[in-house]
């Protein structure tokens, strides 16, 4: 069976399978992906990019070759072959996890209890919940949503669709390094400088087609470019920037502005500047779209790793 077959086949089984399961309470692969790495960054950490880097390539590395071995190994036969990729596809994508938080959130506002809010925003951003009011908790889901469309989902599957199940693995790994020590703590400024500009690297194409997807599947085309062109170089996130600017002009809403992450105060730039302020109802429609934005992702890259082996003629999975 050709391999473009065979990626679009588990990658449609993967997501089909996060659609019915979500994501595991516990034993998820990806959370043994993070213990496995902050045991290796308890013996290399050092306050330098050198043993960051080394650190990088230890734990992305080392996910990306194993997932290459796994599909060596089962080249030979075409059903193990499509339940590596629909296994690798489930564990690596999260986009019915993010709707059900994202929509946790929502009912909580909906219904005024604004203290269950703020307990359950941290399931999904690392922002300070009792600094929020309402609406400063619905405008950071919404934020989230659009940015974790392209990290849990586009980026992922775009890379699958460039590297079968090394790439699936690989993104998700660069992107879960990034999470632990790209950011700029003391800590990590310099150890996680690596991570952080590699995912920066791994996720410039999906951040990309989320944006171009949002804007195509959105209410308001028009207003999801316009932002974008506009707004997307503000922000501090080459990825985030297109993504949140795009979902905020589509939605017709004002994103960025003041917030805070582990007691540091952020002023960023608003996203979006004609649009109104973010509502609880918002939330909902945000997460509809980027269900949109998935399920339009996978036939771009089935369709684009189909056409690719089309011109190369006829390759085994």
């Amino acid at each position: 069976m050709r391999a473009d077959r065979v990626f679009v086949y588990g990658a449609a089984a993967g997501l089909v399978g996060d659609l019915l399961l979500g994501d595991p309470r516990r034993g998820h692969p990806v959370a043994a992906f993070g213990r496995m790495a902050a045991a290796v960054e308890r013996v290399l950490w050092r306050d330098h990019r050198g043993r960051g880097a080394l650190h990088t390539a230890v734990c992305a590395g080392g996910a990306a070759a194993a997932a290459a071995l796994a599909s060596r190994a089962a080249r030979r036969s075409p059903a193990a072959s499509i339940a590596l990729t629909a296994a690798a596809t489930w564990a690596v994508v999260g986009g019915t996890t993010l709707g059900r938080e994202a929509s946790a959130i929502g009912d909580a506002l909906a219904t005024g209890d604004v203290e269950a809010a703020r307990e359950r925003l941290p399931h999904l951003c690392g922002r300070d919940p009792q600094a929020l009011d309402e609406q400063q908790i619905a405008r950071a889901v919404v934020e989230s949503v659009a940015e974790n469309t392209s990290d849990a989902v586009v980026g992922a599957l775009v890379w699958g669709a460039l590297a079968g199940v090394p790439g699936l693995v690989g993104f998700r790994a660069v992107n879960t390094l990034d999470a632990m020590v790209g950011h700029k703590s003391p800590r990590y400024r310099r150890y996680g400088w690596a991570s952080a500009r590699l995912d920066d690297v791994a996720g410039w194409p999906g951040a990309r087609l989320t944006a171009i997807l949002a804007a195509a599947s959105g209410p308001d085309p028009r207003g999801a470019v316009r932002a974008w062109r506009a707004d997307a170089g503000k922000h501090p996130s080459p990825n985030a920037g297109p993504v949140e600017a795009s979902f905020a002009g589509a939605l017709g809403v004002r994103l960025g502005g003041t917030l805070s992450y582990g007691g540091r105060v952020e002023h960023r730039p608003v996203l979006n500047g004609d649009g109104r302020a973010v509502e609880f109802d918002d939330i909902g429609r945000a997460v509809r779209l980027s269900r949109r934005v998935g399920l339009l992702t996978l036939v771009v890259c089935a369709t684009g790793r189909m056409l690719r082996a089309g011109r190369g003629g006829r390759r085994p999975a």
